[in-house]
């Protein structure tokens, strides 16, 4: 069965992202089928160990039928010398399922913010499926005298997907087509809510 071929913007940017461009443009062509593209965004991060480097790719479609399509492909290359191995994990998600689109921008110097400045970094959080983390702090209490166990306290955080786009390391340009992405899958998520 021939694979739909992507518009030429998002072809273009998975190709800069450099990471498997024909693996990711082909299962992203799959997993749309025939569905129109509104909006994308492709985030590449590379992580670092002691001895090992570990790249991912996130590749985020807003298509016609209000749907989101995420794909998420890992670098499973183990050990320098062993042969190159990657998954992909990709995921149709309506909408309507979307249950928050949190969009958090930071700002160097705020001190000297100007209106129209855009931020210096954009952090997306989206919750769909019930995918969450919970982070424990010790329970303090005010008496600095006391040493008494108080228990921990906990916090709920409901997150499927994160993508943290920084300035200083992806270019400016990486953080205005984040927040511009953004933008149109929250419009659409209200739309369609």
């Amino acid at each position: 069965m021939p694979n739909p071929v992507l518009p030429a913007e998002l072809a273009l940017d998975i190709q800069r992202a450099g990471f498997y461009p024909q693996l990711v443009a082909d299962v992203m062509g799959q997993q749309l089928g025939e569905r129109q593209i509104l909006s994308h965004y492709v985030h590449v991060e590379t992580h670092f160990g002691y001895d090992d480097l570990h790249r991912h790719i996130t590749v985020l479609v807003l298509a016609e039928g209000n749907v989101l399509a995420a794909l998420h492909l890992n670098d499973l290359q183990d050990e320098p010398q062993s042969a190159a191995r990657a998954s992909v994990a990709t995921e149709l998600v309506p909408l309507s399922k979307i249950d928050s689109c949190v969009v958090t921008t930071g700002y160097d110097s705020p001190q000297q913010y100007q209106p129209g400045q855009p931020p210096s970094e954009v952090t997306l959080v989206l919750s769909w499926a019930g995918g969450a983390r919970m982070e424990f702090l010790p329970n303090l209490c005010d008496d600095p005298e006391c040493e008494a166990d108080h228990g921990y306290l906990a916090t709920h955080i409901a997150e499927d997907l994160v993508l943290r786009i920084a300035g200083k390391a992806d270019g400016q340009r990486a953080v205005d087509k984040a927040l511009a992405f953004s933008r149109k899958l929250r419009d659409a998520i209200l739309e369609n809510a």
